[in-house]
């Protein structure tokens, strides 16, 4: 089972005021508990998402412009009261979920992902946690970070926004409206019809053009609440025939179910394809009760789903870091039948727990917390112990990761160890960086060293000159495998008077072929144009790719016609063979079992050849001249996750900044001998 951004899990069903017409009270419950149930189900058998999400927020978007519109109707709404509600019904629920996970994170998760866990505890609780994944969605490296526990809280993020907003617009709009002596109806139903045409086109727009980001986007998923909102307005001027509306209902409850299944949700939505959950939940709702028992209301509305409706907030909160916990604890990547029925269990009793315990023992406290000005206090209290316990393990993990790397450290020698006549490792000496530190241990440029090219600004120089007068200029250009070799460069440079210029783009090698991704396309004609403006003495770049036990090695030829490009210039190219790939990462399996333990180690002939690829590559520019340093990623027999006593892979695929700093010394002797060979 695999879960990581851009394919998140969806959201609770909303804990939202009661529907002001009762008989729509028992279909509202039912659908969403078969929408939560469709969520669980999906995730822990599927390994899929299941659309849950735009049915959430269309029943929250039915449910609170009704009440907006009959209070605006009435007199005014109250956004203390408004709020007050908001604050009491979600926050308890929420607040318990969070401490829980903290607690049972801090014990069960590797340090390595203590800091994305708790700064993503942190933007939950404050409800900005589309906003926290939506800006790793753009970071290259924060992709390969694991799924998150908490990061379902993104669309109840959503939520929180759409309350605060919700009721002020409403308010605002009906305020104008009286003002000047129009209908209110008819001009809400106007507004809201701009809204959901506006942000559904908005959504469609950007889910085409960049469909991560648009997943966590506020302003893709209005639409959704906005059309909740119309079917509000619309539903009770509605009159269809029976049988029409138990076709309609069944038709909605099948689209449901199917959604997940017919769908790719994690790839393709928001966009037009959302448009299938929320209209087949509208379709649900527009039935109504039929007032037979052929109708789907009458499965919704049975005692079992009310029930499941009731707890669904709670089941959903908890769900999904119980089953990471689960795959996390048996150390499997698929939960299987029997796994999957425990992980639902237990899924379900916490859920019923919180919310007997929790959430209706708040919903019915006396006094203080029956006032407005109560529920925010206990709202803040409940939150602020959150904020408390999650800061609490930020600044352990922060501690953890601090370290120094001192050069030349016997005690960490690194790479040096595979090196003819090198030092010996002390078998005492506590292993560098500690787990907690390798999500930092990306190598990268401070903002004051770096600049975007004036030719496409997707293209970002940076340049590290540490000899106002540089004996040689040196091009780092590439994807993170070659700018990971500016760890090991620019100690080189500092003692060689180099001077080190970066042109990196995760995701982009240097290459003439990518016809999948034009942004990695118009990187490379601008990287070029720059490299051949600039005409520095080399260019470092990758020679090969995919060192992994499940591919083999190639030399892309696109790297070549790259080559052949730079070889016309009369540009040297420095190529180095690319590091090992793995299906898992070394690190965490050294955490869990120990540096030595066999399992995590992989066998050096599963991923290397004893022939680099490009050999087998006819008619080479002459100007490429090869470095290959496998025989410092890997042992003659093995590729270990730690060498002299310095880890080498912060996740499955890159090599850690203090390895790629104890490989400066190698690094900086081959590069100077084809230095000095090509003048």
């Amino acid at each position: 089972m695999t879960q990581s951004p851009p394919a998140p899990p969806e959201v609770s069903a909303p804990a939202a005021p009661a529907p002001g017409k009762t008989r729509y009270r028992p279909e509202l419950q039912g659908l969403r508990a078969l929408a939560c149930a469709l969520v669980v189900i999906y995730h822990v058998w599927l390994d899929r998402v299941s659309g849950g999400v735009d049915v959430f927020f269309f029943i929250t978007g039915f449910l609170i412009t009704g009440q907006l519109f009959r209070a605006s109707l009435r007199d005014r709404v109250r956004f203390r009261a408004t709020w007050g509600r908001f604050v009491k019904r979600l926050v308890p629920s929420m607040a318990t979920v969070l401490v829980g996970v903290v607690i049972a994170a801090y014990f069960l998760l590797p340090e390595t992902r203590w800091q994305q866990t708790a700064g993503e505890i942190v933007a939950s609780a404050l409800f900005f946690e589309n906003w926290q994944l939506a800006a790793q969605s753009a970071d290259y490296f924060a992709q390969h970070d694991q799924a998150s526990v908490v990061q379902h809280f993104w669309s109840l993020s959503i939520q929180g926004q759409f309350y605060l907003v919700w009721p002020l617009l409403i308010a605002a709009f009906a305020f104008v409206v009286k003002r000047f002596g129009g209908n209110l109806h008819r001009w809400l139903f106007g507004l809201l019809t701009v809204l959901t045409a506006g942000s559904l086109a908005y959504s469609v727009y950007l889910t085409a053009a960049d469909q991560q980001f648009a997943y966590f986007m506020s302003a893709t998923r209005v639409w959704e609440f906005a059309l909740g909102g119309l079917v509000a307005l619309a539903i009770d001027r509605l009159a269809l025939p029976r049988a029409i509306r138990i076709l309609l209902g069944w038709v909605g409850v099948a689209g449901l179910v199917l959604c997940g299944l017919v769908l790719q949700v994690g790839t393709m939505f928001p966009g037009y394809v959302a448009l299938w959950p929320v209209v087949a939940a509208a379709l649900v709702l527009v039935a109504g009760q039929t007032g037979t028992v052929f109708g789907a209301d009458r499965m919704l509305s049975s005692r079992p789903l009310n029930y499941l409706g009731n707890v669904s907030f709670s089941l959903y909160l908890w769900h999904w870091p119980v089953l990471l916990f689960y795959v996390l604890l048996r150390d499997r990547p698929e939960v299987g039948l029997r796994g999957g029925a425990v992980v639902i269990a237990v899924s379900l009793a916490l859920a019923m727990l919180t919310y007997h315990l929790v959430e209706q023992p708040v919903l019915r406290a006396k006094a203080d917390t029956r006032t407005v000005w109560g529920s925010y206090r206990i709202g803040a209290s409940m939150l602020a112990v959150v904020l408390a316990v999650a800061g609490a393990w930020q600044l352990a993990a922060v501690e953890r990761a601090t370290f120094v790397q001192k050069e030349d450290d016997p005690a960490h020698p690194g790479a040096e160890v595979l090196s003819p006549g090198g030092p010996h490792a002390d078998g005492d000496a506590e292993p560098i960086p500690p787990f907690a530190a390798l999500p930092k241990q990306y190598d990268n440029f401070t903002a004051e060293q770096c600049r975007h090219s004036d030719k496409n600004e997707i293209v970002v120089i940076c340049n590290e000159s540490l000899n106002p007068n540089p004996t040689r200029r040196i091009v780092v250009a590439g994807d993170s495998h070659s700018q990971q070799f500016n760890a090991a460069l620019r100690p080189a440079a500092e003692k060689a008077g180099w001077e080190i210029i970066s042109m990196g783009r995760g995701g982009c090698p240097l290459t003439t072929e990518a016809p999948n991704n034009p942004e990695c396309a118009a990187w490379n004609e601008t990287v070029m144009q720059e490299i051949l403006e600039i005409k520095p003495d080399a260019v470092f770049t990758m020679a090969s790719r995919d060192a992994h036990p499940l591919r083999d090695e190639i030399t892309p030829a696109g790297y070549v016609e790259q080559w052949r490009t730079l070889e016309e210039a009369g540009i040297p190219v420095i190529a180095a063979r690319d590091n090992p790939r793995f299906n898992r990462s070394l690190a965490d399996c050294a955490e869990k079992r120990g540096v030595d333990h066999p399992s995590c180690s992989v066998a050096r002939d599963k991923v290397y050849d004893p022939q680099p690829s490009w050999t087998a590559v006819e008619n080479l520019p002459r100007n490429v001249q090869f470095v290959d340093f496998s025989d410092y990623f890997c042992t003659p027999t093995e590729c270990p996750p730690m060498i002299g006593n310095v880890l080498v892979y912060l996740d499955n695929n890159h090599i850690t900044k203090a390895y790629m700093k104890t490989l400066a010394p190698m690094v900086r002797e081959r590069v100077s001998g084809i230095l000095d060979r090509v003048g």
